[in-house]
């Protein structure tokens, strides 16, 4: 274990950030899912400010040029939106990092998903990022964009990072093949199942989660593989949530059962290329999705060169591919604009990363949280607010009282729009919510408002009677 000290001095601040309008050159905001970052953004670019993006499945060269702009101090871009991918690899300049939330999306041992606050050694190495060595910033902040979370992370901050304690093993293939010798007749799904169940490990190690390994093996289970080539398919690196890439790998195995080489001009005409610039989010997020196929084409033409041969021209277009990304990551603001304006009942899907959650361990202290609140109103509407991770894993738990009222305001659509179209902010919201309360404990209506309460109460009486 090798220990390093850290030096320049990291300060968390004691005050949250709590309005976009409250940003200055240098600061970062780091979400942790795609939503939060095309709404935060979005909104930013509102305010006339220039912003830089960078999140997980972009490109490694779209990466560096952002990185590239926002550190450019010639660059008018000074204001940087980021997953926890800054914290892997990446020399930024950054004075400030501001926490959007302090919950993540996560897969347990268990391969269950889950939300839950940031561990302690997430919340470090991402804060770290402030006022690095040999930057242009002698010290680096930290804080949060909304004044409860500030609390906690400075306690999480503040807590001793745990040890490692026990490194996770994964079969080999040879293992694999002593199995399928004495089980024929068993899939590779199932011998894999059959060796994690008979494995015996010590206290220092445990077997790594194989949910993606048995995804791809019962994908391709139909096609004629030896069990080595079938093996090395199914420990390729792709998300398994991206269908398009899944799609991919299965051609490739079929082509590649056929013992027929996956040429360059095979590649193009799967992928349609040449690509022209995103027009739309889901252009962009297809766009991705391509440079995902280049790369496992890489991939297993180190493992199979004789069958995917054109290794060379694939990083060349994988190279003109990463420009024309980088080209929709510019332009971000006017992609969710177009995602949005355009014919698109499916936009919402388009922003959702589709992370579904079994269990939580935040949701249920944050959901009584609300409900010792004194008005239902306010969560039902902070629901609706886009970006926001706690309020989408929250939309299981709402009451049906909840969802009628928000129904009969009305309010939360509008609320949505004009939040992601950066016409109003968190803290706009909350002060309409409040001068709205006001307004109904002091009596204050219009002749329309009074007429609809009329109407409300007539209701009210008929279903009572």
């Amino acid at each position: 274990v090798r220990n390093y000290k850290r030096l320049t001095p990291l300060t968390v601040l004691d005050y949250a950030l709590e309005s976009l309008d409250n940003l200055q050159p240098g600061d970062c905001i780091v979400c942790f899912s795609k939503n939060d970052i095309y709404s935060v953004s979005r909104q930013i670019e509102a305010r006339g400010l220039e912003c830089a993006v960078i999140y997980g499945s972009l490109p490694p060269g779209t990466k560096l040029e952002q990185a590239k702009k926002f550190n450019d101090p010639n660059d008018p871009c000074k204001i940087l939106v980021a997953t926890d991918a800054i914290g892997m690899g990446l020399n930024l300049c950054i004075k400030r990092i501001i926490f959007n939330s302090i919950v993540k999306p996560t897969v347990n041992e268990k391969g269950e998903k889950e939300i839950d606050s940031i561990t302690t050694s997430q919340a470090l190495q991402i804060a770290g990022r402030a006022g690095r060595f040999g930057s242009s910033f002698k010290q680096g902040e930290v804080t949060a964009m909304h004044r409860d979370d500030l609390l906690q992370l400075k306690e999480i901050l503040s807590e001793a990072v745990p040890p490692v304690k026990a490194a996770g093993l994964h079969p080999t293939p040879e293992q694999i093949e002593m199995f399928a010798y004495h089980l024929p007749d068993a899939t590779l799904s199932n011998l894999i199942d059959i060796f994690v169940s008979l494995s015996q490990v010590d206290g220092l190690y445990f077997v790594c989660n194989i949910d993606d390994f048995k995804f791809l093996a019962d994908m391709i289970q139909h096609i004629p593989l030896n069990l080595r080539s079938r093996y090395v398919f199914c420990t390729a690196p792709l998300n398994r949530k991206e269908p398009f890439v899944c799609t991919t790998l299965l051609k490739f195995a079929r082509q590649f059962s056929r013992n027929e080489p996956l040429t360059f001009d095979w590649l193009c005409r799967h992928t349609k290329w040449p690509l022209a610039p995103p027009k739309n989010i889901k252009e962009l997020i297809h766009l991705e999705a391509v440079h995902d196929v280049f790369d496992l084409y890489l991939w297993l033409s180190y493992r199979f060169m004789d069958m995917f041969p054109d290794a060379a021209l694939v990083r060349d277009i994988q190279k003109k591919l990463d420009d024309i990304i980088q080209i929709g990551v510019c332009n971000i603001t006017k992609l969710i604009r177009a995602s949005q304006s355009g014919a698109a009942p499916g936009a919402a899907e388009v922003m959702s990363e589709g992370f579904p959650l079994s269990r939580t361990k935040r949701d249920a202290r944050t959901v009584s949280d609300h409900r010792d609140a004194k008005s239902a109103e306010p969560l039902s509407i902070a629901l609706e607010v886009p970006g926001e991770r706690r309020a989408k894993s929250l939309r299981t738990y709402r009451s049906a009282t909840r969802q009628e009222d928000l129904k009969s305001h009305g309010r939360g659509s509008l609320a949505n729009r004009l939040l992601r179209e950066g016409l109003l902010t968190q803290e706009m919201l909350r002060q309409l919510e409040s001068e709205w309360q006001d307004q109904r404990r002091s009596g204050r209506y219009g002749l329309a408002s009074k007429r609809n309460d009329q109407s409300s109460s007539k209701e009210m009486g008929k279903k009572k009677k």
